[in-house]
Parts: structure tokens; sequence; C-alpha cells
């Protein structure tokens, strides 16, 4: 016991585990959970296609170009590594969480392309999820880096240009 508190459980922990344990979950009801209530079809499913094809494409491509600018930053933890600096490069020039953001398009665009009424709104539970998450990284990530409160005013969190 440290300061007359307990550790917390293994799946809280220190460094956000927790987060991990059930945006885990969220994925997998995105890909493998329910898609549609019966006798509910889809507008324009060719259109819905396309669009949901270039969603994922989209969303991948913005994901790497996250995962790759961070390099030895990379954690899956929300908590930033111990020796991290603050990357406001590459993706990372519009949007504070270009992995998120990339995972949040990527979602949609699955909605999209397997055209499931109920997979709208599980990308809509990873997007909330997503947020909730990234606000707790980012109380993080203030109390680590001196500068980061001003490029929290200059670049948005999740939606490039928007949010």
């Amino acid at each position: 016991m440290k300061g007359g508190m307990s550790e917390p459980p293994w799946w809280k922990g220190r460094r956000g585990e927790w987060y991990v344990v059930v945006q885990l979950a969220l994925f997998l009801l995105l890909l493998f959970g329910p898609r549609t209530w019966a006798g509910w079809a889809f507008p324009y499913p060719w259109l819905s296609a396309i669009f949901g094809r270039a969603l994922l494409m989209i969303g991948g491509l913005l994901a790497v170009a996250g995962l790759l600018t961070l390099g030895a930053n990379l954690t899956v933890l929300p908590r930033p590594k111990e020796q991290a600096v603050l990357v406001e490069t590459g993706p990372y020039r519009f949007v504070r969480h270009p992995v998120y953001s990339g995972v949040v398009c990527m979602a949609f665009g699955w909605a999209f392309w397997v055209q499931g009424l109920l997979t709208f709104l599980y990308a809509a539970m990873v997007f909330a999820f997503l947020d909730l998450k990234s606000r707790r990284e980012e109380q993080w990530l203030q109390e680590k880096f001196a500068g980061y409160a001003a490029y929290q005013k200059r670049v948005r969190k999740l939606i490039p240009f928007i949010y």
C-alpha cells in the first residue's frame, strides 16, 4: 500500500490498462457482432460499399501514418512512456490523435461496407470510447509536456479541422 491507498486492479492499472481491454472488446463487437436488424436493408448498397472501402483505406493510411510518426513513443496504453517526446509532425500537425482518428474512420468505413445498422452503432461507440480514452491520455500528456496545452489550442483532437 502506498500513501494509505492500495494499488488499482490490473485491468485499471496505473497506465490505463483497462482502456485497452474495453477497446479490444469494442473492436471485436464491431467486427463480429450482429450487424443489423432483420428486414432492414441499406439504401444504395453499391454506393455504401464504395464509400465504405474509401473510408477504410483513408482511415488505415491515417492510422499507419500516426503509428510510424510516433516511432519509439508508441504504446498501446494511454499513459505516455517515460522517455517519450511530444510529436507534432506528420499527421500530428492536423489532428492530435491520428491513430484514433484512423480507427474511427475505419470503423465507420466497415459499417458502410457491411451495410449494418447495428455496426454503425458500434462504430459510434468506438468513437465515443476513443474520445473518452483520449481525454485521459491528454491529462497525462499535459502533465508530461509543458507545450501540450498550446498544441491542444492549435490542433483538433479527433477530426482534422473540426473536432
